[in-house]
């Protein structure tokens, strides 16, 4: 007997995007436990920026400053390298060369 609640809408709506978002100090996605932002977290702000490359640049460089004062805190020596967190957090937002 088929569920009298089952319908493709319904089903659509079950499966929503989860945002992927960062889990404070410790800059890990709240989603998926790998380091932020991952790469569902990289493709939905791409897309919510995709008019404003520019934006996206300015956005992360401020999250790039936060999450280097809470990574640094945590974990002082070694510490990341500055590279490490410039290539995490800002070098992707760059337009790929055709």
């Amino acid at each position: 007997m088929p569920t009298p609640n089952f319908s493709p809408v319904h089903d659509r709506q079950r499966r929503t995007i989860r945002p992927h978002l960062p889990m404070r100090p410790l800059w890990l996605c709240r989603v998926c436990a790998a380091p932020w932002p991952c790469q569902p977290a990289r493709l939905l702000l791409l897309m919510d920026y995709r008019r404003d490359r520019v934006g996206l640049s300015v956005y992360m460089a401020g999250i790039l400053f936060d999450a280097t004062a809470d990574l640094m805190t945590l974990n002082p020596n070694p510490g990341p390298s500055p590279r490490e967190l410039f290539d995490r957090f800002l070098a992707w937002t760059a337009r790929q060369p055709f």
